[in-house]
C-alpha cells in the first residue's frame, strides 16, 4: 500500500465513489488520518468539482481542498469492463462510501448485498440528501434542500422576510463528519464481531439533529411555542445575538450567568438583580430595550476592538465579525493551523481550512496534495490488483482507465 504519511488509519483502504461535498469530506478526514483512499472517478471529467473555482491552470481548487491525500483512479463506467474494474477492487477494500442518488448504486449491481458477496465483512456507506428510505428517499438533492425540509431554513434570516441560506457547506460537512464516525464505530464494531455494516446517512437527518431547542418547545408546549426566524437575535435567550458597534458588529452571548458580567463591563450592576432583568426569560419580555440598552454601550467605543476588549475584562462571551479575508491572516488560526498554506502541483501555493482534529502523536497538517484525474490509474491496478503493465495498458487502451492533467 502506498503510504507516504503513516497516521492513525494506516492500514485502513476506502473506496471512495463520492462526489462534491459530503462524501468527499468523510473520506478525506479518513485520508488526513492515513487511510489509503482510493477516488474512483467517472472519466472523462471525473468528480463535477473539478470543474469548480478553476481560478489557477485548470485547476479546480474546490476539488483540491476535499481530495487532499487521496489516490484518483478514472473509469469509464459506461464501457464494457468499466464497472467490473470496480468490483475488482471491492475485496480489497475495507469500505465503500458512495453519494449517488438512492438506487443508482442497486442499478450499477453495487448495492450492499452484491458487495457482500465480493467481500463478506466490507462497510458501506451511503450517503444521500434525504435518505435511503422514507417518502422523500427518491429525490435528488443538495445541501439546501435537505436545510429546506429539515425546518432549518426557516430559522434564518429577518422574521418579517424570506429565508436566508448560509454560504458554507453546514450540511454537507456535518454529514460527512456523522458518516466518518459512524464509518469509524462500524471499523471497531467489525474488529470485535467480523461483522461488516450498511449505514444511510442522511442530511437531512444531520440537519435535524442539530436543532437545539426548537423542536422539543415546539412538541413539549402542545404546538403553542413556534420557533421562528428572529433576525440577529436568539429567539429563546436573552442578550444574545448580533449587537451593532461602531464601525462594525458584535456577537455576544449573555445569557444566563453571564448576564452579570455583561452588567459588570457596562457598569451596570443594579441591572443583575433588577425587577424584569434579572432572569433570561424576564430580559425577552423587552428584548428591544436589552439590545438597545447594549448597543448604546456598544457605540460609545471608537471600534469594535476597543468594545471587544471592554468584554474581554469581564470574561464576557464576544466576538468580532470577521470577515474570511480577516480570517486568513488572524494570528490565533494562524497558529492553531486553522487556516493552512497547501502547494499544489498545478495550482501552486495557496490557503484553504486547515484539519479540524488536532491529536497529540500526529500533525494535524500535513504536505498532502490532491490527486490529477487518473493520476494513480497504473499503481492502482498494479499495487491493489496486481495486475501486469500489458493489463494496465489495455485497460488504457481500450478507454476503460482515463487521465488528465489536473
Amino acid at each position: 500500500m502506498s503510504q507516504l504519511n503513516p497516521h492513525m488509519l494506516s492500514g485502513i483502504r476506502i473506496l471512495d465513489l463520492s462526489r462534491a461535498l459530503a462524501g468527499p469530506t468523510c473520506t478525506r478526514l479518513f485520508a488526513e488520518m492515513g487511510a489509503d483512499v482510493i477516488k474512483v472517478e467517472m472519466a472523462p471529467d471525473g468528480d463535477r468539482t473539478r470543474l469548480v473555482s478553476k481560478i489557477r491552470n485548470e485547476r479546480g481548487l474546490y476539488f483540491v481542498q476535499q481530495n487532499l491525500n487521496k489516490r484518483s483512479i478514472a473509469i469509464d463506467f459506461s464501457r464494457p469492463g468499466g464497472l467490473d474494474l470496480v468490483r475488482e477492487l471491492v475485496p480489497h477494500c475495507d469500505v465503500v462510501v458512495e453519494n449517488f442518488k438512492p438506487g443508482v448504486m442497486q442499478a450499477m449491481g453495487l448495492a450492499y448485498d452484491g458487495l457482500k458477496t465480493l467481500r463478506e465483512d466490507i462497510i458501506l456507506c451511503s450517503i444521500s440528501a434525504l435518505g435511503q428510505s422514507g417518502p422523500l428517499s427518491h429525490k435528488p438533492g443538495y445541501d439546501y434542500i435537505a436545510q429546506a425540509y429539515a425546518g432549518v431554513t426557516s430559522m434564518i434570516g429577518p422574521r418579517d422576510d424570506s429565508p436566508y441560506i448560509p454560504l458554507l457547506g453546514l450540511g454537507d460537512v456535518s454529514t460527512g463528519v456523522h458518516a466518518a464516525f459512524a464509518i469509524a464505530a462500524s471499523l471497531l464494531y467489525r474488529a470485535r464481531t467480523g461483522r461488516g455494516q450498511y449505514l444511510d446517512i442522511a442530511l437531512l437527518d444531520c440537519y435535524y439533529h442539530a436543532h437545539e431547542v426548537n423542536v422539543h418547545q415546539f412538541t413539549a408546549s402542545g404546538g403553542e411555542i413556534k420557533p421562528l426566524r428572529s433576525g440577529r437575535h436568539l429567539s429563546f435567550l436573552c442578550p444574545a445575538g448580533v449587537f451593532r458597534a461602531s464601525g462594525g458588529d458584535v456577537v455576544l452571548m449573555g445569557f444566563l450567568h453571564h448576564w452579570a458580567d455583561v452588567c459588570a463591563a457596562m457598569g451596570r450592576p443594579e441591572l443583575i438583580t433588577a425587577p424584569g432583568w434579572s432572569t433570561d426569560a424576564e430580559r425577552m419580555t423587552h428584548m428591544d430595550e436589552v439590545i438597545a440598552l447594549i448597543e448604546a454601550w456598544l457605540q460609545s467605543f471608537p471600534d469594535v476592538d476597543s468594545a471587544i476588549a471592554a468584554f474581554d475584562a469581564h470574561d464576557v462571551p464576544c466576538a468580532p465579525v470577521l470577515t474570511v479575508e480577516q480570517t486568513v491572516s488572524h494570528p490565533h488560526f494562524i497558529a492553531r493551523g486553522t487556516i493552512r498554506t497547501i502547494v499544489d502541483p498545478v495550482a501552486g501555493e495557496f490557503q484553504i481550512p486547515g484539519m479540524p482534529i488536532k491529536t497529540s502523536d500526529f500533525p494535524a497538517n500535513n504536505n498532502y496534495v490532491a490527486p490529477l484525474l487518473g493520476e494513480h490509474n497504473s499503481e492502482i491496478l498494479r499495487e491493489v490488483l496486481g495486475k501486469s503493465s500489458a493489463e494496465v495498458e489495455t485497460l488504457r487502451s481500450a478507454g476503460i482507465v482515463f487521465s488528465k492533467p489536473y
